[in-house]
């Protein structure tokens, strides 16, 4: 949701050409029923299609930051020089516009939302569906029901040095271990996927949940931790061991890791569905996704779950919730691409509305995305 969810405008229904006539297998050519035939699949089906009405936007309810982190988006363009708003009831005003205009979840962030706890408590008194994302320094009020997302960017040592923060992951499980709207974020660069083990491992030991996200390079961004092809590689092993290890806390699955670790972004795969990629305003997220900055205004052409981020390096867990699951009929064309597919779904989910429980795995294998179509055509959502 950022995605969508990161608020996901799902493929509210199957093409005419997956649900009539299929697309091919090699010779196979395998109608929509023929994809839910399987019992097991339908009900995964059927779990997640309840949640096609969420539409997301993302807010930015903070231009203050206790942490100064190397590669951090906020800090790239223009958002970060906006006057911050923090009066509650602006905020309680445009929420209710929001929601007059159709938005079901939202996502707040900024530069450290948690700055702003009654802006906080504003947005989500007028929209309930939602997800904060913070680097866990700072309790957020347990009347918030939102999803938390906690940012964790390698081992303590790493953390010292990218972050300028000693200690900073016994700091967050101490305010957020035992929390059950916390969800921890392990961003994976090209210099921390051999701390991945034992960090993600400490969490789960104290019972928290955790996903994976890949550090995508903000728009000139010239330091270190861009990934290369070989980071890239040993980035989804790491990822497949550790769903392996902990498979009831670690919130991914195969088709995670292939589509976000492949060498090519996520534009690239599956051509963004955000407005500053998608030039069309008749539907999806180019109708509906605004990225408001703290002064409450938005650009368009600026628009994206994580702005400022080099698009054709993005890779982010956020772009993927929404861009990937928007593309139903892209995965509709076999059994083993639908599952993982779903697989997605269901995980995307998990991470980003409350009390929505993960099933199990569908796609154990490592399932190839979709062919991109030729000049990126954008698709129906």
């Amino acid at each position: 949701m950022s995605s969508d969810p990161s608020a996901n405008p799902i493929d509210p229904e199957p093409t005419p050409a997956a649900r009539d006539g299929g697309t091919s297998d090699g010779d196979r050519h395998w109608r929509f029923s023929d994809l839910l035939a399987d019992p097991t699949v339908r009900e995964r089906w059927e779990k997640v299609r309840r949640y096609f009405f969420l539409r997301e936007s993302t807010y930015d309810v903070a231009t203050r930051c206790n942490l100064r982190c190397d590669g951090c988006y906020y800090y790239e363009g223009e958002k970060q020089f906006v006057s911050e708003c923090r009066d509650p009831a602006a905020w309680t005003e445009l929420m209710t516009a929001e929601k007059a205009r159709g938005i079901t979840y939202v996502v707040l962030a900024g530069a450290e939302p948690a700055l702003n706890p009654e802006v906080i408590k504003a947005c989500h008194g007028v929209i309930p569906l939602g997800a904060i994302a913070t680097n866990g320094t700072m309790p957020i009020s347990k009347s918030v029901g939102y999803r938390i997302h906690i940012s964790v960017w390698g081992d303590d040592a790493t953390s010292e040095r990218v972050r300028g923060a000693a200690n900073l992951l016994d700091k967050q499980m101490d305010i957020w271990a035992g929390d059950r709207r916390a969800v921890f974020v392990y961003t994976f660069t090209r210099h921390n996927v051999d701390q991945a083990e034992a960090t993600v491992r400490r969490l789960v030991d104290n019972g928290c949940e955790v996903t994976f996200n890949m550090f995508s390079a903000p728009v000139g961004y010239t330091g270190d931790l861009r990934h290369t092809p070989a980071s890239l590689n040993e980035t989804r092993q790491a990822m497949c061991d550790l769903i392996r290890a902990h498979p009831q806390k670690v919130l991914f699955t195969p088709y995670n890791a292939v589509a976000h670790t492949h060498t090519r972004g996520l534009h690239d795969l599956f051509g963004c569905t955000y407005p500053r990629r998608n030039p069309s305003q008749l539907i999806g997220l180019g109708r509906t996704f605004r990225q408001v900055r703290a002064n409450m205004e938005w650009d368009r052409d600026a628009a994206c779950c994580v702005p400022d981020t080099d698009c054709d390096d993005c890779r982010h867990y956020a772009a993927g919730s929404a861009v990937i699951t928007a593309r139903l009929q892209r995965h509709a064309t076999d059994p083993a691409r639908f599952r993982a597919w779903l697989d997605y779904v269901d995980t995307y989910l998990a991470v980003w509305v409350m009390d929505y429980p993960k099933g199990s795995t569908l796609e154990v294998g490592q399932v190839d995305p979709p062919p991109a179509p030729r000049h990126h055509r954008l698709e129906a959502q």
